[in-house]
């Protein structure tokens, strides 16, 4: 349980630190800092692979039904992981946290139930890459992180740790709408990665 957490923390910092990478990009360069950001984001998705570790949309895929509940103790570690990178926040002279409240801003005008359905496309798109990733394709990765970005997807871990550079004061007047979105967004993703299993049969799937 120990080594499953710490291996879910640190892919919880690769994220974060993507994130970090995404929204600094957005500040920095108006014109190109979405796109440029979006690229950058794959480090996240990279390093998760390279390191063979544990992130919730990477793992929801392919998780055996015995091993369900490792599914929350693998996401808690993933937003202990993005909370360590989130309190840069705090210190960075960009605007880091005003980008990230905009894009929280975003997911509330959205509501809860669209986020959750956008999260499906988005696990779609990581249990693919993801799979290409481990027979040693990697332009899949490549390309699908920069994907489920530019189609505004959710993702519960890119958004945990957008949610968690978001001031206080934000988070006080809407804490009620931000879990209920954030609990679609995580539910999205898991039918999302289990599109494969839900729909193909199981020869189609393993193949």
């Amino acid at each position: 349980m120990i080594k499953l957490l710490r291996s879910s923390i640190f892919a919880g910092i690769a994220i974060g630190t993507a994130g970090f990478g995404f929204l600094a990009s957005g500040v920095q360069s108006e014109a190109y800092g979405s796109l440029v950001g979006a690229v950058l984001f794959s480090f996240g998705l990279l390093t998760v692979v390279g390191y063979r570790l544990k992130l919730y949309t990477g793992t929801a895929g392919f998780i055996r039904k015995n091993e369900v509940g490792d599914l929350f103790l693998i996401l808690l570690g993933n937003i202990i992981g993005c909370l360590c990178v989130a309190l840069l926040s705090r210190v960075t002279p960009l605007g880091v946290q005003a980008a990230a409240q905009n894009i929280l801003e975003l997911r509330l005008r959205t509501g809860a139930l669209r986020c959750g359905l956008l999260g499906i496309g988005c696990g779609f798109i990581m249990t693919t890459a993801v799979q290409f990733a481990r027979q040693k394709q990697y332009l899949p990765l490549l390309f699908g992180v920069p994907l489920f970005i530019v189609c505004g997807f959710t993702h519960c871990v890119a958004d945990a740790f957008y949610y968690l550079c978001v001031p206080v004061a934000f988070w006080k007047a809407h804490a009620l709408q931000i879990l209920a979105v954030y609990v679609c967004i995580v539910l999205g993703n898991l039918v999302g990665c289990n599109l494969y299993r839900i729909v193909l049969a199981k020869d189609q799937y393993e193949g």
